[in-house]
């Protein structure tokens, strides 16, 4: 028997983690009509999208994007009328609260915890999940033909460790740590930048742009790091409205974890 559309609205979900595609996906589904949403993250999140990135709520208490609000709780719940979200990077949550469908958007690029038996219904972003195995279902996360597709059975595409293509350029779009340090930085999300300039220091070792356009992300000024750290992200576009608006590749990850819900409880 196929669920109603208020069954439905009122499963109960986890997300864990609060980057760019855990709050593209958190999007989808709010404006879907599920509402019972509950993302975890951890104290210190390096999203470096973070003026679309729900995991921003742990750093300033309360953040709104395209309209929706996320706000930091202390006790994991679920609450009317905004996300929250809850410090719980080992998914402790899970098991105190049995929700219905688990969705595992960390983008670790490897499982750190998340089985198959946590709820009805888990889900895996990217590469690190096996479909069958350690979850139900995987979704896509590669920018190509396959983007947002879910994978019944078996894995997502490997990971590469090379950034997806953006203006024809990919490893170079990417600032990361030299070293292990203090990340400083006097720039923000939006600025323009040019090649060869100096965007922030790691423990007074230089960060400098390997291409021109605007800085698309960036992480808080003041942050410890490891080296190979990600720290920002360059746009060669330019176009600065578009760093506050969640990603074509958010959207469509979102799409997939949609469709994933909507044929597992429609066919049951």
């Amino acid at each position: 028997m196929n669920y109603s559309m208020n069954k439905l609205a009122n499963l109960k979900i986890i997300i864990r983690g609060g980057g760019d595609l855990a709050t593209g996906v958190a999007l989808r589904l709010y404006r879907s009509g599920f509402k019972r949403l509950l993302l975890l993250e951890t104290e210190h999140p390096l999203a470096v999208r973070r003026l679309v990135s729900f995991s921003e709520s742990i750093n300033s208490g309360k953040v709104s994007i395209e309209g929706i609000t996320a706000r930091r709780i202390d006790d994991a719940q679920w609450l009317p009328d905004t996300i929250p979200v809850v410090i719980d990077p080992a998914g402790e949550s899970i098991q105190a609260l049995h929700p219905d469908i688990v969705i595992d958007a960390i983008i670790a690029k490897r499982n750190l915890g998340t089985g198959i038996d946590d709820a009805e219904l888990v889900i895996g972003l990217g590469p690190g999940f096996t479909a069958g195995k350690d979850v139900n279902c995987v979704i896509e996360t590669k920018r190509g033909h396959n983007l947002g597709r879910v994978i019944h059975d078996g894995p997502a595409a490997a990971d590469t460790g090379i950034p997806g293509n953006i203006g024809g350029y990919s490893s170079e779009r990417l600032l990361r740590a030299p070293n292990t340090g203090i990340f400083l930085t006097r720039y923000d999300i939006g600025d323009i930048i040019e090649k060869g300039e100096c965007v922030a220091t790691v423990d007074e070792a230089p960060v400098c742009a390997s291409i021109s356009g605007v800085v698309r992300g960036l992480l808080r000024s003041g942050i410890s790091v490891e080296k190979g750290t990600k720290l920002g992200d360059i746009d060669p576009r330019g176009q600065a409205a578009a760093c506050t608006s969640v990603s074509d590749k958010a959207m469509a990850v979102g799409g997939g974890v949609l469709e994933a819900i909507l044929n597992t409880y429609n066919h049951l």
